[in-house]
């Protein structure tokens, strides 16, 4: 190699160590740069923006800013053109949420069709169902996950921001992840002043979707908010012996993961508001997605338990049951990409103390 390659080389990797991870940026929401990512290297530059406003809101938005605060105001990530599978587009992934005035996409009316929200001392989470197609998702596809790392610690996608008004105020959440996949989704936000938001969104289990890194009550049929525990940290378990150990994933190399040592603990929720899609998500554009299975609407009414009062149109119910984990058949599927594993889990049931709550958990 002549000495000019070297050193062109050598310029290459001082700047990239040089450059600060997307993680470790301070941003102002009312302040925005362009560009978050203002490098060039690997993977290009950032496909999109975010600096986001009205100007920019429409169905052909390519804002990489998101939003997560409660059950009518959230965002995930997913492709910018038609068909888009996450593994190929995951660095170039937009916004696309669920109230208007954020300048991003909107993600299609109907096209959600169960949600949880979910807060709790530690982070603040939204799992569901929703039709993948109606935000340029192919059908089959098994998904992955998106979060403020990466390989090069740009962020997937590069530059791609999320803030919450959770916590009083927009504040930046620098970690978090989120996994597509399936017609199903989880977004969880960690409190950017809590001392374990690095642990509790971790991005080292890819490959073993919501199940293991957003355990929660997924139900179809039903969209509802609620207080609850944090869960374990992902990857981390407590055996049969009462010994907490942590799981590693193997490297893909080794093929696909055929089985798990354990089953993640679901958290126990509480004060849970049910309501309607029509009460929580207004002002978004026409969908054409089909409503939930009766098998799934069945269910998720049973899954809910007695209403103990009404506002305003919804229910509010409680379930403070002990912590429980899902029942071991639902977790003894394949995983060849890194949500199929969950995908898998659709159909299993879960028995929490004894008693049938409800299909499509994970």
């Amino acid at each position: 190699m002549a000495p000019r390659s070297l050193f062109a080389l050598a310029a290459c990797v001082a700047g990239a160590l040089a450059a600060t991870p997307l993680a470790d940026k301070d941003f102002d929401y009312n302040n925005l740069p362009y560009k978050a990512d203002t490098d060039n290297g690997e993977r290009g530059t950032q496909f999109g923006y975010n600096r986001c406003n009205s100007t920019t809101e429409n169905q052909q938005s390519l804002c990489q800013t998101a939003m997560i605060t409660d059950i009518s105001d959230w965002c995930v990530w997913s492709s910018p053109e038609p068909n888009g599978v996450i593994g190929n587009i995951e660095g170039e992934s937009v916004a696309w949420c669920t109230k208007p005035g954020r300048g991003t996409r909107l993600i299609p009316d109907r096209a959600i069709t169960g949600v949880q929200f979910m807060k709790t001392p530690d982070y603040v989470q939204v799992v569901g169902f929703i039709d993948q197609t109606q935000i340029n998702l192919q059908k089959e596809d098994g998904g992955g996950e998106m979060d403020p790392h990466g390989a090069d610690q740009r962020g997937n996608p590069l530059g791609g921001l999320v803030f919450s008004g959770a916590w009083g105020g927009i504040k930046q959440v620098k970690e978090w992840h989120n996994f597509m996949g399936s017609n199903m989704f989880c977004f969880k936000a960690c409190d950017p002043s809590g001392p374990n938001a690095k642990h509790y969104c971790e991005h080292i289990y890819d490959r073993i979707g919501c199940q293991y890194n957003a355990p929660a009550a997924y139900v179809n049929g039903v969209f509802e908010s609620c207080e609850g525990e944090s869960q374990d940290f992902p990857g981390v378990y407590t055996d049969s012996a009462g010994v907490v150990q942590t799981y590693s994933q193997p490297p893909e190399s080794l093929g696909e993961i055929k089985s798990m040592p354990y089953t993640a603990r679901i958290p126990k929720s509480s004060n849970c508001v049910t309501a309607t899609s029509s009460v929580i998500f207004t002002g978004l554009p026409s969908g054409t997605a089909a409503a939930p299975t009766s098998a799934a609407t069945s269910a998720a009414t049973s899954a809910s338990g007695s209403l103990t009062k009404s506002v305003a149109g919804s229910a509010s119910r409680s379930t403070t049951s002990a912590s429980s984990t899902a029942s071991p058949n639902t977790n003894g599927a394949s995983s060849v990409r890194a949500f199929d594993f969950v995908g898998a889990a659709v159909a299993g049931v879960i028995t929490l103390s004894g008693a049938l709550v409800g299909v499509a958990l994970l």
